[in-house]
């Protein structure tokens, strides 16, 4: 399994949000450009899943993709960690709220 989401962006709209399933996992926002802008999860208390999450981030960036995952908080870091292992950085709308992060080890 690769560490990084490899799976295509889709567009950010209410109908291709409204497609999906009420199921656990994470997710990544995008610019137009394809740079990641958050990385965030749906978790046991989102009513809807990765729907609802998705739905609160309307408007606020044009592409995303998804990952079902029930171990949505260990992957949620993981990418986290892919990110900033990357870029030395977060997302935009990570900065400031990302749980503490450990370091991923090279190779």
């Amino acid at each position: 399994m690769a560490i990084e989401m490899t799976k295509p962006w889709r567009p950010l709209t209410a109908g291709e949000v409204a497609k999906l399933s009420g199921q656990l996992g994470v997710f990544e926002l995008a610019d137009a450009t394809g740079s990641v802008t958050y990385i965030g999860f749906a978790g046991g208390k989102a009513l809807y899943g990765l729907r609802s999450e998705l739905e609160k981030h309307l408007g606020k960036s044009t592409q995303f993709r998804v990952e079902v995952n029930m171990q949505y908080t260990t992957r949620h870091r993981e990418l986290l960690m892919a990110y900033r292992a990357r870029t030395s950085r977060l997302p935009a709308m990570n900065e400031g709220n990302a749980p503490p992060l450990g370091r991923l080890s090279p190779g």
